[in-house]
């Protein structure tokens, strides 16, 4: 009898000290289910956008790189200059001659590709087309640095402005934040290379358009300059602020002189 009291005491206890199960819930698991599905689904999707990025930008500058090859093709299929070697008449004496303008070519339609852009900080391969327009659907998210329509042209005074993508559509300026003062930036057209050397960066918000101006950021100032001007968002994704990278212009090269030593510089973003 005794004993069977002591186990019916050993069996209460064991009652109120186990730890009572823990219900498993139908929602609980699909909530969990759900949730794990989401974080597989967001790295998916990242992994995609940057493979996509990666493919995209690659496509995007082996096509800079046909139309750069079809420039200086053009360029040296052109008449040969006169030979030096036959001695010329005698001419009556001229005025010396200033050193030959920097060639600007008139502002092209909407959408026409007329330039290539370079950033030896950005590595060997970066290279993208150059076409007239920053339309969302037709120009940005085509892979292209768009030129701000009514913006200097390459080698004019004033303020050539363009804009391009940080993330998706080949990133174009996915590393524009790297750039060091004095990097090289090259605007090349068929006339030739245009060299633009880095200087300074600032953040605004997305309605500063005074970046655009003639003179960046001056109200009422006419053209004093030969300027190129960055525009991207910042941080990526962010429609609300821009990052904006200024350069001044330095040097022309005419496409018979063959690539600007600025091409050559090294640094890697």
């Amino acid at each position: 009898m005794e004993q069977t009291d002591e186990a019916t005491r050993r069996q209460r206890r064991g009652r109120r000290t186990a730890r009572p199960r823990r219900r498993v819930s139908v929602v609980g698991v699909i909530g969990e289910i759900f949730l794990t599905a989401g974080v597989v689904l967001l790295l998916f999707v990242s992994w995609q956008m940057w493979f996509g990025d990666m493919i995209i930008g690659s496509q995007k500058q082996a096509e800079a790189n046909a139309l750069a090859q079809q420039w200086e093709a053009q360029a040296a299929e052109s008449p040969p200059a006169p030979d030096a070697t036959i001695e010329p008449e005698p001419a009556e004496p001229v005025a010396p001659v200033e050193p030959a303008a920097v060639p600007v070519m008139s502002e092209p339609d909407p959408g026409a590709e007329f330039g290539i852009m370079y950033v030896p900080r950005f590595g060997p391969d970066w290279r993208f087309t150059i076409a007239n327009g920053t339309g969302k659907k037709s120009i940005l998210d085509a892979g292209y640095v768009g030129h701000y329509e009514g913006s200097a042209m390459p080698g004019a005074d004033g303020n050539m402005a363009v804009a391009a993508h940080r993330w998706t559509s080949g990133a174009p300026f996915d590393p524009v934040d790297k750039l060091v003062v004095g990097d090289a930036i090259v605007v090349q057209t068929q006339d030739g290379w245009y060299t633009y050397r880095f200087r300074n960066v600032e953040y605004v918000q997305d309605t500063a358009i005074e970046v655009l101006n003639p003179v960046p950021q001056q109200v009422d100032v006419a053209a004093n300059g030969k300027y190129l001007t960055l525009t991207s968002c910042a941080p990526k994704l962010n429609m609300l602020e821009r990052i904006i990278s200024y350069a001044l212009f330095e040097e022309f090269t005419p496409t018979s002189a063959g690539p600007p030593a600025s091409l050559s510089e090294g640094g890697a973003a």
